[in-house]
């Protein structure tokens, strides 16, 4: 009821207090209708102030002005109505109205600079400078685009004064002046102090931030732009008096190649599109989302369905048509108004910007569309010629040429290709050319490529049955070479290194073994058969049956040279021998039969003899990689380091025209690296892999848990930079492959990084995308649980305890589907989200989830975390109610005294000191607020004594009791000597334990209370 003035206030005081929105707004204009029958010019005018302060923070710039107009009108009728505060508002105030109008075009120049002169004569009437005014005509001028370096010149050569906007803000100005002469690195020099966080309004980090997202891409300093775009898009995220920095993250989203950012941010501000009371930031909101949309079109993708205004579907170019007439006609209304082009320029300028990184800026966050491969981070430096893919030929004969070019050399870009030409090959309609031989040969080329990239995927057993059939094309098509590979392969992968304790038995004997039925035995000696043959087959220079028109190499069918299809055929069949004996050793290690170990040692021996024989060095390092990773697996580190130096450089000096072959030896031996703690050499190794990897199109070596590994060696080397920047491309190519699970694992690893480096901002972003991933039931429970509670950790970290605890609340609800450990895990997030609660002033919420966590623990203990609770509880209640809150304090300190004395014992859980200091100095506190100082002392003192018991762990939290003891003791007692005295041994006794800061603490204290006992 607002029936009185008395409760018009308080009805002020609280919808004050309420975030800025719709309801604060309409609640306000309300307040105003109810303070207007009273004959007390001071209530409307706190309400009219109210009102303003609404319009100003959700962007009614339209109607603040009018607002400001009655507060004119009672300033002039009963100046005794405003306090010193509201009085001070007033000249405050013309600043925004000026801003104001300058945001809608029917109001004309003359009218702005009209309020700009008025402006001036209240300032000097009351004796202020005219800084500010040159400010409000520096914003004009910038606006309008006529005289803007004169205007600019007037204003910052003038000192500040009391009403001169924040320097946060004038910060901000100064900064756009010169990123808009185009000295991006000068802008951002100024903006530091604002930009870090340094210098802060209710406007900014988050402004600034988003104006400096495109001038940081354009200097290269991408992570920094990542890091603002997560925490500068939380925090204007839905405010409509945010809404052009909003249309400026849309923009940076489509320039840094994540549209599908982009649109997840429109879907997240569908209400932004009937936001019209500043038509100046919607200009800005509007152009952003063009940019977007545009780019969405350009490449093909007017059909992807956007978020846009409420109340039906949108596709991107159906949206588009919306956008793009009502920007053009907000711009060409300002420009009328103004009598320039300045205003349709600058949104011209932004609708020509094109992309300004050749892939995606990976952001750390699960987005709706997919990247484009990155392209190679770093060269990784061949000293010789690289056979490269050529262009890709538009004709098909020279595609399938190319490709059969580059699967002679060993080229893993030759995958792509292949790609293309089966779907050519499958396509309806399609007419065989005979200059590539006959149609089975190809057919099988392409049954043996989807063989491959089946095993690359893991799929064991498609993967088995494409190489049979493989095979059966190429014997129809009379290429026994080909055939003894293709069968090799096939029985080579039957050793599966993800079924040990099946093959455990296989050698019992034939078909006792897992996958389609082959045992160890069996793959044995059906792998012996195949290079017996091959061997007779090399020694006869049998024909093998087909014409090898691969260009690049010397066709020959016949021979030993390297190149020659014999060589090359009949060292991939004891490859495959090598390849299966290292699997099975591997999946008997560490516990290896020695006739396994024999039979890989003999495989491997002779592949590297041959290899050598043949001056094939690829192979022969191949077998010296199979050494070194299982001196790996059997735990061998220093055996493998070596053996993988050796692969490296058998590669190097064999086979510099192929240094792909050199990835995966990189990779493994930066793994062995980091387990010695060698970070900086294991970083530098990976850098070299994944550049080799993406230069040579090698879509069969694992990237995304590569990245992985390259950030945890990035943190270990103190480069945490790096580290979020390859964990957030791993993530991204996790999403990609489809490993939704491990990209929200890898995400998890990034936040805990950056709430470890102070950027809890970042860190909740980055968990926002897991959770909402995991809200659409992609992701396994437990995944989602880590993310649930590390986001809420992070939300209460930032302040933001409601949102903390509808996270506890939602991960406390699923905790009991999980059994006995969701029991243990419902104590912990019940008494977060209870504190949350508390914390966040919802009182009734907080004891409901109180009494939650109480009997939980009483099914699943958990004292530690409850007695942490119930102190929490007794302080926050002190801190909101004061000496009126000394009972209920009390009472839940009682209630964490019970909890203790149940624990017949100390736990890992559970430390009777630490819990009954704990408990016992809350107390103190809470006594001494309540006036009870020598109940209070008495409580400071034991747990002065509880924290001893704790020896070295306990010397922190004893320092900080016995500084509370000296205060109550002074402040209280009126004991300052004792207070003197107990200060002086307690800094000692730090200094004697090296705890120096506690001592200085301490020694500050006496100081500080000596001095007022002499003053």
């Amino acid at each position: 009821m607002t029936d009185t003035p008395e409760a018009v206030f308080e009805a002020l005081r609280e919808n004050h207090d309420r975030p800025h929105g719709l309801q604060r707004t309409i609640t306000a204009e309300e307040l105003v209708e109810a303070a207007e029958p009273f004959d007390k010019p001071e209530v409307l005018v706190t309400a009219l102030m109210e009102l303003m302060t609404a319009y100003e923070f959700t962007g009614e710039h339209r109607k603040a002005p009018v607002v400001f107009a009655r507060l004119l009108k009672l300033w002039e009728d009963s100046p005794g109505a405003f306090s010193e505060w509201e009085a001070g508002q007033v000249l405050w105030r013309f600043k925004w109205v000026t801003t104001s109008l300058l945001q809608v075009p029917d109001v004309p120049l003359a009218v702005i600079e009209a309020w700009t002169g008025r402006m001036r004569e209240r300032y000097e009437a009351d004796g202020h400078g005219v800084q500010p005014v040159a400010a409000m005509r520096y914003h004009l001028a910038a606006h309008t685009g006529a005289g803007v370096d004169d205007a600019y010149d007037l204003w910052a050569t003038r000192p500040r004064t009391p009403l001169s906007d924040c320097e946060a803000c004038e910060t901000r100005t100064h900064a756009l002046y010169r990123a808009g002469k185009g000295a991006d690195a000068a802008a951002l020099e100024l903006w530091e102090p604002v930009l870090t966080g340094a210098s802060t309004c209710s406007e900014e980090p988050q402004s600034s931030r988003a104006r400096a997202l495109l001038p940081l891409v354009r200097l290269g300093r991408t992570d920094e732009a990542r890091a603002h775009h997560l925490t500068g898009y939380r925090a204007v995220r839905g405010r409509a008096g945010m809404q052009q920095e909003v249309g400026l993250h849309v923009e940076f989203c489509a320039l840094t190649r994540n549209e599908g950012r982009g649109l997840e941010i429109l879907a997240e501000n569908r209400p932004l599109f009937e936001a019209a009371g500043a038509p100046l930031n919607r200009l800005g909101f509007l152009t952003g989302v063009e940019v977007l949309l545009a780019r969405l079109v350009a490449d093909g993708h007017a059909g992807t369905p956007v978020a846009g205004p409420p109340g039906r579907n949108w596709t991107a170019g159906e949206l588009l048509a919306v956008v793009r007439p009502e920007a053009d006609g907000l711009a060409a209304a300002f420009d009328a108004r103004n009598g320039t082009t300045a205003v349709g320029d600058r949104r011209r300028a932004r609708l020509e910007r094109t992309p300004l990184l050749a892939e995606p800026l990976p952001l750390g966050l699960r987005t709706a569309v997919a990247a484009v491969r990155p392209s190679a981070p770093a060269d990784a430096g061949a000293a010789v010629p690289v056979p490269a893919v050529r262009e890709v030929p538009g004709d098909f004969v020279e595609l399938v040429r190319e490709a059969r070019r580059l699967d002679a050399l060993g080229h893993p870009g030759d995958a792509p290709l292949w790609a293309r030409i089966a779907e050519a090959a499958e396509a309806e309609g399609y007419l065989h050319d005979e200059r590539l031989g006959p149609e089975g040969r190809l057919r099988a080329e392409l049954a043996e490529q989807r063989a491959f990239a089946l095993r690359v995927r893991d799929l064991a057993d498609e993967a088995v049955a494409a190489m049979t059939e493989a095979a059966g094309l190429f014997e129809r098509a009379g290429m026994v070479w080909d055939v003894l590979v293709a069968r090799a392969m096939a029985l080579a992968w039957e050793v599966r290194p993800d079924a040990r304790e099946e093959r455990a038995t296989a050698d019992a004997g034939p078909g006792s073994g897992s996958g389609s039925g082959s045992g160890f035995e069996e793959v044995r000696a059906g792998l012996d058969a195949l290079v017996r043959e091959a061997a007779e087959l090399a020694a006869a220079g049998t024909d093998a049956g087909a014409a090898y028109d691969v260009p690049g190499t010397d066709g020959a069918v016949s021979g030993s040279g390297p190149d020659s299809i014999a060589s090359r055929r009949y060292l991939a069949v004891l490859y495959a021998r090598a390849y299966a004996a290292f699997h099975e050793v591997m999946a008997r290690a560490p516990e290896a039969s020695g006739s396994a170990r024999a039979e890989f040692d003999a495989a491997a021996d002779a592949l590297r003899a041959e290899a050598l024989r043949l001056g094939v060095a690829h192979q022969a390092a191949n077998a010296l990689e199979f050494d070194a990773n299982l001196a790996l697996r059997l735990g061998e580190a220093d055996l493998a380091e070596r053996g993988l130096r050796a692969v490296l450089e058998e590669l190097a000096s064999g086979a510099p025209e192929r240094p792909w072959k050199g990835n995966r030896p990189r990779a493994v031996l930066a793994q062995v690296l980091m387990a010695q703690g060698r970070h900086e050499e294991a970083v530098e190794l990976l850098h070299q892999a994944i550049a080799l990897t993406v230069r040579h199109d090698d879509s069969a070596f694992p990237l995304a848990p590569a990245y992985a590994m390259l950030g945890h060696a990035a943190v270990h080397a103190g480069d945490h930079g790096g580290a979020v920047r390859h964990f957030s491309e791993a993530a991204d190519r996790f999403d990609r492959a489809g490993d939704h699970d491990q990209a929200a694992d890898v995400r998890l690893q990034l936040a805990d990084l950056l709430r470890g480096a102070g950027r809890a901002a970042e860190a909740v972003a980055v968990l926002e995308s897991v959770v909402a991933d995991a809200n659409a039931g992609s992701l396994d429970p437990r995944l989602l649980a880590q993310g649930r509670l590390s986001l809420a950790r992070g939300l209460r970290e930032l302040g933001e305890h409601l949102a903390a605890a509808e996270e506890f609340l939602r991960l406390a609800d699923s905790a009991p589907a999980w059994g006995g450990e969701g029991q243990a895990v419902l104590t912990s997030v019940a008494s977060e989200a209870a504190v949350a609660l508390a914390s966040g002033d919802r009182w009734e919420a907080a004891r409901a989830a109180y009494a939650r966590a109480v009997a939980t623990h009483a099914q699943a203990p958990n004292p530690s975390v409850i007695t942490q609770m119930m102190r929490e509880f007794a302080r926050l209640n002190q801190s909101a109610r004061g000496a009126e809150g000394v009972d209920d304090s009390l009472a839940r300190l009682a209630e964490a005294d019970a909890v203790c004395a149940a624990q017949v014992e100390d736990t890992e859980e559970f430390t009777r000191w630490f819990e009954e200091g704990g408990i016992r100095y809350r107390r103190s506190l809470v006594l001494a607020d309540g006036e009870r100082f020598t109940e209070a002392l008495a409580e400071a003192e034991a747990s002065v004594a509880a924290h001893e018991r704790g020896g070295a762990d306990g010397e922190t939290p004893r320092a900080e009791a016995v500084r509370v003891a000296a205060l109550i003791e002074h402040n209280g007692l009126g004991r300052t000597a004792a207070a003197v005295a107990r200060l002086a041994a307690g800094a000692a006794r730090c200094e004697q334990r090296g705890l120096p800061e506690a001592a200085r603490v301490l020694e500050d204290l006496r100081q500080e209370i000596t001095a007022s006992r002499e003053a």
